[in-house]
């Protein structure tokens, strides 16, 4: 009764012994023996959907393997390569690295953001939906981390990028509107889209997370 049991299907008995481990209930094994059923029909287990649906909700129980971890790699690995490559190409031997690695950097930090709002919503949505317990660290974060905090952060990102966005308008129109240098102007183009995206994308999910941590009976 006090693992208060969600599940509906055959992820019952997953979820009976991760939740035993998270409330650091006693489990004991009990010796059985296994007999012949008698049905002349075959089971109703399916290999390969049974294991995915296992899978997919053990998936849940870990967001921050499944989500966290791999968003804060991407990101960090795309700061320090898009840094990088910032200021101007980039050599290591004979390979040069230019605006090209700076588009995939960007594309790092959009998605690893993603990756780390996914982490949130899912821990909040297993909480709500009482799959998982009651976090003390989660609840900490959303006192300093609020929907407030995430607007200002976006919307800051939002001028920066549109900031940007307007000098490489101005850039482009000392030219006459004609053909640019890609090597230059992306250098600009490439950040301020990254800031309008992940800006964008903090707007969105603030209020989304507010949604999802709405009480309700």
């Amino acid at each position: 009764m006090k693992l208060d049991l969600q599940t509906t299907g055959m992820e019952f008995a997953s979820e009976m012994v991760v939740k035993a481990s998270l409330y650091k209930l006693g489990i004991t094994e009990v010796p059985t023996v296994l007999s012949p059923d008698g049905r002349s029909r075959p089971p109703h287990l399916r290999t390969w959907r049974d294991g995915w649906r296992h899978l997919r909700f053990l998936l849940l129980y870990s967001p921050r393997w499944l989500f966290l971890y791999p968003g804060v790699f991407l990101m960090i690995v795309g700061l320090i390569v898009g840094i990088w490559l910032l200021p101007g190409s980039q050599n290591i031997g004979s390979i040069s690295f230019d605006v090209h690695t700076l588009l995939y950097a960007a594309i790092a930090i959009i998605i690893g953001f993603q990756g780390v709002t996914f982490a949130f919503f899912t821990k909040v949505f297993a909480i709500s939906e009482k799959l998982l317990p009651e976090d003390p660290k989660l609840n900490t974060i959303f006192r300093y981390v609020t929907l407030e905090t995430g607007l200002i952060v976006g919307v800051t990102l939002i001028l920066i990028g549109i900031v940007g966005s307007f000098l490489s308008l101005t850039i482009w129109k000392e030219t006459a509107f004609g053909s640019l240098d890609p090597s230059k102007t992306l250098r600009l183009v490439i950040p301020s889209l990254t800031c309008l995206t992940v800006g964008l994308q903090m707007v969105l999910s603030s209020f989304f997370l507010s949604v999802l941590s709405l009480k309700r009976r």
